[in-house]
């Protein structure tokens, strides 16, 4: 499988045009995958209402130079994704607009307004043979990944793989949070729901990206690149090694080098290589590894990992009051009183979406100092 890494230092029109179409060229170009007058859609990382600069969405510049490819192609695209919260159209609105992506809307581009969803059958899946889909996958010929390169907090990175968790309807994606706790569970599950979305190419948004605390409420981080495959699971390895993460440490490249999806002998850089763009300080969350830790220790331990071990969610004083994380917490352990949330610890399930959806960046992930020393060990 062919990963493509081309500088872009900027967010340029012209110069990301240029070096998407390199990405395009290195993969074998846009014939080899799509046929005149079919229908695309742009999978892009729209997770809540943040301005482009902000480095949580994909950016509307890079999905703008890459749909004025497929249209000159001859091929119609649909650019859409299911974030966090409501799956409908006065939700998606407010982030269409916060994001930038109407201007992107022409004759041939339209962002997505079928809010429907369907029960879909997936053979190659392992724990999630019937998922529940976005129905816009039946109005279009492919799908295609166009991620964000961001850490995250509970499954260390997001990127081509878990982009296509938004192929999940709006709250559903919370009802799996809570039913799949355990992070080998979940991880699994993001890798079938990816295999039963089935994106033809994979682009990534690595010009800015996100390191710490992400998936949203981190730092914006200078990488500079665009990155392209026809894997969405070689594309992630390849990303992560740019920016000094050990692919092992990420549950969904794990679980895929453990299911065969990924065999190392059939990885190809082309174009440019990880080394002329390797970081070597990005910013990893601290929760890296929790889930291999946690294996390890015995049941009657079981307590004292939950204390010290285990990352938590605790609130800081930028809080505004909102109440977002309350309604969006899969487990529904977090209460609002006097105006603050309250949060269940002994029930909190980890999946950080609190975090995650917090508009005032106030969700902090707290690890006790033993466990940070535990987890060098």
């Amino acid at each position: 499988m062919n990963v493509s890494i081309r500088g872009c230092d900027s967010y340029d029109e012209t110069l990301l045009y240029n070096q998407i179409k390199k990405n395009i060229e290195d993969l074998g170009g846009l014939d080899k995958y799509f046929e005149v007058g079919q229908t695309i859609l742009l999978k892009v990382n729209l997770l809540m209402k943040r301005r482009p600069e902000e480095a949580t969405t994909t950016h509307p510049s890079f999905v703008k130079a890459l749909a004025k490819h497929l249209v000159d192609f001859g091929l119609k695209v649909i650019i859409g994704d299911s974030p966090g919260g409501p799956y409908n159209k006065s939700a998606l609105a407010g982030i269409y607009k916060v994001c930038g992506y109407e201007d992107l809307v022409n004759d041939h581009i339209s962002l997505n307004q079928n809010f429907g969803s369907f029960t879909s059958a997936c053979d190659q899946a392992l724990l999630m043979k019937q998922i529940e889909t976005i129905d816009v996958i039946n109005d279009v010929d492919h799908v295609v990944s166009v991620s964000k390169l961001k850490t995250h907090g509970m499954t260390l990175f997001t990127g081509a793989v878990k982009n296509m968790y938004g192929t999940i309807p709006g709250l559903k994606k919370a009802e799996y949070h809570y039913t799949l706790p355990s992070i080998d569970d979940f991880s699994n599950m993001l890798v079938d729901v990816c295999l039963n979305a089935k994106p033809t190419l994979s682009f990534m948004d690595a010009v800015v990206g996100m390191e710490g605390a992400g998936p949203s409420s981190g730092e914006p981080r200078q990488i500079g690149l665009v990155i392209a495959s026809n894997s969405p699971y070689y594309l992630d390895v390849v990303a992560c090694k740019i920016v000094g993460i050990d692919p092992q440490d990420v549950p969904t490249i794990k679980r895929c080098y453990e299911r065969k999806i990924i065999l190392e002998e059939n990885l190809k850089v082309v174009g440019e290589s990880v080394e002329d763009y390797y970081i070597s300080d990005f910013k990893i969350p601290s929760i890296k590894g929790v889930g291999l830790l946690e294996n390890r220790v015995p049941k009657w331990l079981n307590n004292m990992v939950d204390y010290v071990i285990k990352p938590r969610p605790e609130v800081m004083s930028t809080c505004i009051g909102c109440g977002e994380c309350a309604r969006c917490c899969p487990a529904k352990v977090i209460e609002m009183v006097d105006d603050r949330p309250d949060i269940h610890l002994s029930e909190c399930i980890r999946c950080f979406c609190c975090q995650e959806l917090c508009p005032a960046k106030a969700i902090n992930i707290y690890r006790h100092p033993i466990g940070k020393i535990m987890m060098k060990i």
